[in-house]
């Protein structure tokens, strides 16, 4: 019994250790699921992926989508992304930046996108978001 307390205290002892250092920061299973997401990414070579708040702050970032066909031809879309720590349990909230007369983007950006909203599905991913938003432009 001794042993236990003894183990229990050095776990404690290498814990607050790591905290001073700041190393130890714990992940929601949404983030961790966004990182493997992002690292899996197989984007379009019109689309590109910035994170306007550093590399730490995965959970907001931004597409541009440049479309090379269509009636949109020429333009560049860009879409802000907020994952909240319940993803993939919750869509990502997407937001058009850009002022753009399309069917499916209202005037105060917000993307009518089935995905995003009743059809969501926790199997569903960021690539799957992206490229949905990319066929907005595109057909």
């Amino acid at each position: 019994m001794i042993k236990l307390f003894k183990v229990k205290e050095k776990q404690k002892e290498l814990n607050e250790n790591a905290n001073e250092k700041g190393h130890v920061k714990k992940q929601s299973a949404g983030e961790l699921r966004l990182h493997k997401d992002i690292s899996e990414l197989n984007l379009p070579a019109t689309c590109i992926i910035s994170f306007p708040n550093g590399k730490d702050d995965l959970m907001n970032f931004e597409i541009t989508i440049r479309p090379d066909e269509g009636y949109y031809l020429g333009g560049a879309f860009l879409f802000s992304f907020q994952v909240s720590h319940i993803y993939p349990h919750e869509p990502p909230k997407v937001k058009c930046k850009t002022k753009v007369y399309h069917p499916n983007i209202d005037l105060e950006g917000n993307v009518c996108l089935n995905i995003l909203r009743e059809d969501w599905k926790p199997v569903l991913n960021i690539n799957t978001v992206i490229y949905g938003l990319y066929h907005l432009f595109t057909v």
